[in-house]
């Protein structure tokens, strides 16, 4: 079964920045399309960044400019920079992908940003 370990989240202050990373097992890394989501309690999941297995991106309008994917095939790693962080970025972020037609999350990890 695929696994997805993410990492990186902490508290942080507004303006701060942080690097999320997302360590993938179990699947051949370099074919996958990857993509980082965030969710409140409560609230709705949302999708934040794709990556595809060739490495195009794409950045949601909420965080446009602010926040970068990106991943290393050698590391089968995906990660997720967030620049100039807002107390409206406070989430549990969780990577995922979808493999033969199934989707795997991880466990998420926190973000805190204090205003």
């Amino acid at each position: 079964q695929v696994q997805l370990v993410e990492s990186g989240g902490g508290l942080v202050p507004a303006g701060g920045s942080l690097r999320l990373s997302c360590a993938v097992s179990r699947v051949i890394f370099s074919i996958v399309p990857m993509a980082w989501y965030r969710q409140a309690p409560g609230k709705q999941r949302e999708l934040v960044a794709q990556i595809t297995s060739d490495g195009r991106t794409n950045v949601e309008d909420s965080v446009k400019g602010r926040f970068t994917i990106s991943r290393d095939n050698t590391k089968a790693t995906v990660y997720l920079q967030m620049n100039n962080l807002k107390p409206e970025d406070t989430d549990v972020y969780c990577c995922s992908t979808r493999v033969n037609s199934r989707t795997y999350w991880g466990q998420g990890t926190p973000v805190t940003v204090s205003s």
